[in-house]
């Protein structure tokens, strides 16, 4: 008979990892990003277990000699899974997408039986959530079967499992002429400039009605921003309008937000939810950057949200001399970006019945 479930050495770790460093805001690449925030943190989630991601770990039951590959369930053990959105736009396809897939996917996605990473990929238009109850129950619904999860959480009463998920905008950046813009790139140096995210700068300049992505985008940000980013420009201090930026941002943060909550409503009692969101910034001939925006957990009965905020007017920014060049740091009222608040949202535990 399985022991009931002990969420204590996980709850201690999900504490340590709340006392951990965060940094929102920044123009950074996509290495610093993916590795000082997203991967440390998840790492720290589930320290000193055994990790379980290659489906040959779960041959222990096959007919033929793969079984030796089998893990040992009986010792403290987390199954991950992940997700990731990423704009369909093909500028939002290239260096920074295939670092996220070097960086965070190698280590915490499924692995095929022949090796092939397995992630549960969504390219909505905009890069946030066509839907987080849609996303957060696929994400779990596919992790594990019944009969799989009985054994992991029968062979230990500590162990987890986690789903891992994170959520990612786009916006563009050109320098001509001397001058900063957001909210364009270029495909390569002779092509003309365009917009991107495509969907974002297409819903706030040119407002179609009939178009759902346009509805989406716009249901996301929420009516007051619409109104206000849709009409008004965000500066920096130098002048330099990021108000695409700020639209990119806010649409990642409501969809970590969303998909948040959802979650909790997902996962049963031995789930634990880690989840980022970021805004890719697109240059043309040169790598990349990413912006980290926000992080959450949920476990055992509570949400945490770590993020800045969602009030567009709320938002402004400045160039900072940064790795040899000018980034953006982008600013939330007089919130100090190294140490945003913590959102705490209690919610009912969904039990595992084991």
């Amino acid at each position: 008979m399985a022991l009931p479930f002990d969420p204590a050495p996980t709850e201690q770790r999900v504490e340590r990892f709340w006392q951990l460093a965060a940094g929102f805001g920044m123009e950074r690449n996509a290495y610093h990003n993916y590795l000082n925030e997203i991967v440390s943190d998840r790492y720290a989630l589930i320290n000193g277990m055994q990790l379980l991601r290659d489906e040959l770990q779960f041959a222990a039951s096959s007919p033929t000699d793969m079984k030796a590959c089998g893990a040992d369930m009986s010792l403290p053990s987390v199954v991950t899974t992940l997700a990731y959105t990423n704009c369909g736009d093909r500028i939002h396809q290239g260096e920074a997408t295939k670092r996220y897939r070097d960086v965070v996917a190698s280590r915490f996605a499924t692995l095929s039986e022949i090796g092939e990473l397995k992630l549960e990929a969504f390219f909505p238009a905009g890069g946030g959530t066509d839907n987080g109850a849609t996303l957060a129950h696929v994400t779990v619904a596919h992790e594990l079967d019944e009969a799989m999860k009985r054994r992991v959480y029968e062979g230990n009463p500590q162990s987890i499992s986690l789903v891992a998920i994170d959520l990612k905008t786009h916006v563009g950046r050109l320098k001509e002429n001397g001058k900063h813009i957001y909210g364009k790139t270029r495909e390569a140096p002779w092509r003309e400039p365009r917009a991107a995210c495509g969907a974002i700068v297409g819903a706030l300049t040119h407002f179609q009605p009939e178009n759902l992505i346009h509805r989406r985008i716009r249901s996301d940000l929420g009516e007051r921003n619409f109104q206000l980013l849709s009409s008004q420009q965000i500066l920096t201090d130098e002048g330099v309008d990021i108000t695409m930026a700020v639209a990119a941002a806010i649409v990642a943060i409501r969809g970590i937000r969303n998909t948040a909550m959802a979650l909790s409503q997902e996962m049963d009692e031995r789930g634990l939810g880690h989840l980022t969101a970021t805004t890719t910034v697109n240059r043309p001939s040169r790598d990349d950057l990413v912006i980290y925006l926000a992080r959450a957990t949920v476990f055992n009965g509570m949400v945490r949200i770590q993020s800045l905020g969602t009030e567009a007017k709320r938002y402004s920014g400045k160039l900072v001399e940064y790795a040899g060049e000018q980034r953006l740091q982008l600013r939330y009222d007089d919130w100090d970006s190294e140490n945003v608040p913590i959102e705490e949202i209690p919610y009912k535990l969904r039990f595992s019945g084991l």
